[in-house]
């Protein structure tokens, strides 16, 4: 497995770079935006660690570009007392954050956990459903496809799985703690806005109105449903 790490702060990429090789992962290094596209194009990495300060550009258009080309898993690197960062960078398709300063042994096991659920890890799931059907949506896990109304849908990886989750649960609440787990592969109490951002941008593509929702329901202080009305 091979991971971009984007950070303007070569000592912070070496620290990097040396805990995902222990963990046996291989890294791939870039410091500005357009050393990541080259790397990107060249590597074809199968997830992205990006900074959002890179001196000259930023993570967020980089992290544009990305969602353009690809669905790979991305993790944003965030200042702890950002808020502002960690909502844009997942409003804008980033799949998980980790704050700095940050520990090793964290960054790799958030890494670990986007890895495990990226690609069609799903299908290998014992006696799940190949295709669920719930109201219009229709999602198939062996094509990993979705379609509205026979219309498809594009998600990310992120998206795909939670969805799938919700489908797979249709009618019942599904809490906050439970998606993280299932969905991003942690617990973390602290992590809510990564599930209500994700939320949010699954509403938007699958067409539903956050004012007025027909698919998506979210109950506060306990998890979202899936319930399709009409």
């Amino acid at each position: 497995m091979t991971v971009l790490l984007v950070d303007d702060d070569r000592e912070l990429l070496d620290l990097m770079r040396f805990a995902l090789k222990r963990a046996g992962l291989e890294a791939v290094l870039a410091y500005d935006v357009a050393g990541a596209l080259r790397s990107f194009s060249e590597q074809r990495p199968d997830l992205a660690v990006l900074d959002v300060n890179l001196g000259a550009g930023n993570g967020f258009e980089l992290l544009q570009e990305l969602r353009r080309m690809s669905d790979l898993p991305v993790i944003m690197l965030t200042a702890r007392a950002s808020e502002d960062d960690k909502i844009r960078g997942l409003e804008l398709g980033a799949d998980d954050y980790v704050t700095k300063p940050f520990s090793p042994r964290e960054l790799v096991a958030r890494v670990r956990a986007q890895l495990r659920r990226s690609g069609t890890e799903v299908a290998e799931e014992k006696d799940a459903p190949s295709v669920i059907e719930v109201g219009p949506l229709r999602l198939s896990v062996a094509e990993h496809t979705v379609t509205r109304d026979g219309k498809p849908i594009d998600l990310t990886v992120t998206e795909f799985r939670l969805l799938h989750a919700l489908m797979e649960q249709h009618g019942n609440v599904v809490s906050t703690a439970a998606l993280l787990r299932q969905v991003w592969g942690y617990e973390d109490p602290t992590a809510r806005d990564v599930v209500r951002v994700a939320v949010h941008r699954l509403r938007r593509k699958l067409g539903d109105d956050a004012a007025a929702p027909r698919l998506l329901h979210t109950v506060a202080g306990v998890g979202v449903m899936l319930r399709p009305e009409g």
